[in-house]
């Protein structure tokens, strides 16, 4: 009997190792979720990605005014 619960011990240990390694290895919950929005917010990531954003956005319409510019002025094109 003593042999079979020092096995007994072990197969729970391995549950126990295998099950805290799997719930560790999962994303997490809306929780977690908003745990990491408020981080990225205080480390003013979400601030940089937004700026990022804003600059990539205002680098189109200056291009885009641009091409409208030359296809209005027909005087650029002959000279």
């Amino acid at each position: 009997m003593n042999r079979w619960s020092k096995y007994g011990r072990r197969l729970l240990v391995v549950f126990f190792v295998g099950a805290v390694l799997i719930a560790g290895g999962c994303k997490g919950t809306d929780s977690r979720e908003a745990v990491d929005d408020t981080v990225e917010t205080m480390a003013g990531k979400k601030d940089l990605e937004h700026f990022q954003q804003m600059k990539d956005d205002l680098e189109k319409i200056q291009n885009q005014q641009a091409n409208r510019y030359r296809q209005l002025d027909p005087a650029e094109d002959k000279e």
